[in-house]
């Protein structure tokens, strides 16, 4: 079955050149101009994913729209953005977003955006119903859920992923590439940057003082540990 993608842009020449990268590889195409647009697309149609900009018409901005969505919908949303600061990407990420692209992208690195959201977003259920308790941290894999201090964690999809990657391999330390690799996919094994500020967000979350983790270790030049000692 062929994917289908919403652009959600408003300037023709872009939204032109995406759809030709997505169709030249036999990807299925809509288009909406703003945000009202948007959410009733994604309501009648159901896309399998979302190319969001930021900066479009009206009286919602990409991020605004994000939220919306995720009110009704867990469609993977990659942002469009002229801004690459980390205060702009985190801002994607609380709304919901699974991905940025920075602006000017080309066809290689949008695509590769593209499917390896798709391969994250398609990836079978977990079947287990173990439960994962270290400290005040716990996460019930069946259900995708997360809490912290008794209180209820709300996590994107690949924050979840990259926690669940470091909780299968608690008190281990995982090398960048690895978890770039095994959160993201091959394409990102490179993209430090990038797994710092998920990182850094995720601390955020369920840390409770993020500037001095007690839950995700950093090992300098190496990688990250989830450090969960063993209480008996």
């Amino acid at each position: 079955m062929t994917d289908k993608i919403l652009v959600v842009e408003d300037q023709p020449r872009v939204v032109r050149l995406i759809s030709e990268i997505l169709r030249a590889v036999r990807y299925e195409v809509l288009v909406a101009g703003d945000g009202k647009q948007a959410l009733e697309m994604v309501s009648l149609e159901q896309p399998d994913l979302v190319l969001l900009d930021v900066l479009l018409p009206g009286d919602m901005d990409g991020y605004e729209i994000c939220r919306r969505l995720r009110e009704f919908s867990s469609v993977p949303i990659i942002m469009l953005t002229a801004k690459a600061r980390d205060a702009d990407v985190l801002t994607g990420f609380d709304a919901g977003a699974d991905d940025y692209l920075t602006k000017p992208f080309n066809a290689k690195e949008l695509l590769a955006r593209v499917k390896a959201v798709l391969r994250r977003s398609q990836r079978p259920e977990e079947t287990t119903t173990a439960t994962f308790v270290c400290g005040d941290l716990e996460i019930d894999y069946a259900r995708h859920a997360v809490t912290c201090g008794g209180k209820t964690v709300s996590l994107t999809r690949t924050e979840y992923a990259l926690l669940r990657e470091l909780a299968l391999n608690a008190n281990r330390v995982l090398s960048h590439p690895e978890l770039l690799t095994a959160v993201w996919g091959p394409e990102y094994r490179d993209e430090l940057d990038y797994l710092r500020a998920y990182v850094r967000y995720l601390r955020r979350k369920i840390e409770p003082d993020p500037s001095n983790p007690c839950y995700i270790e950093t090992l300098p030049g190496v990688g990250y540990m989830l450090s969960c000692p063993d209480d008996e």
